[in-house]
């Protein structure tokens, strides 16, 4: 059984999706390959254009947004694989969501209307809270997603 160079190894896992440089590192790093070896490997991936931290943030934004999540969730998610925030940051500013709006359509989605009491409502706000959208987005979803 021939043990894959770390070059065909991240190749192949390049060939499925989109990777980290980070999520890159740690999957060879794994594979007890050399931290100078795969730093190299790393760096050569990307000056070839093979691996992209930009091309998978913006990938990442799209399909987050696609599934209505919010930007506090996209961030949490981006940042737990090893993106900066200033890229996270410029993406999702990049990105031109229309994040309330985004948020109604979640809402209208998952419940059939605005709620008849405190709790109702409360359980809604929860919800969004949940798919990584703030107070305020929240809130004028609420509003957006069933007008008086």
């Amino acid at each position: 059984m021939s043990q894959k160079t770390p070059y065909e190894e991240a190749i192949a896992l390049l060939a499925r999706r989109e990777y980290t440089r980070s999520e890159l590192e740690e999957r060879l790093l794994r594979h007890e390959h050399a931290p100078d070896e795969v730093n190299a490997l790393l760096d050569r991936l990307a000056e070839d254009d093979f691996q992209s931290d930009a091309r998978f943030v913006e990938h990442f934004v799209r399909s987050r947004i696609a599934r209505l999540q919010g930007p506090r969730k996209i961030s949490a998610e981006l940042g737990g694989r090893g993106i900066e925030r200033d890229m996270i940051a410029q993406a999702l500013e990049d990105s031109d969501a229309d994040w309330t709006s985004l948020a109604a359509e979640a809402l209208r989605r998952r419940f059939e209307g605005p709620g008849e009491d405190m709790k109702a409502r409360a359980k809604r706000q929860r919800f969004l809270a949940s798919r990584g959208f703030d107070g305020q987005q929240c809130n004028n979803a609420m509003r957006l997603a069933w007008p008086s």
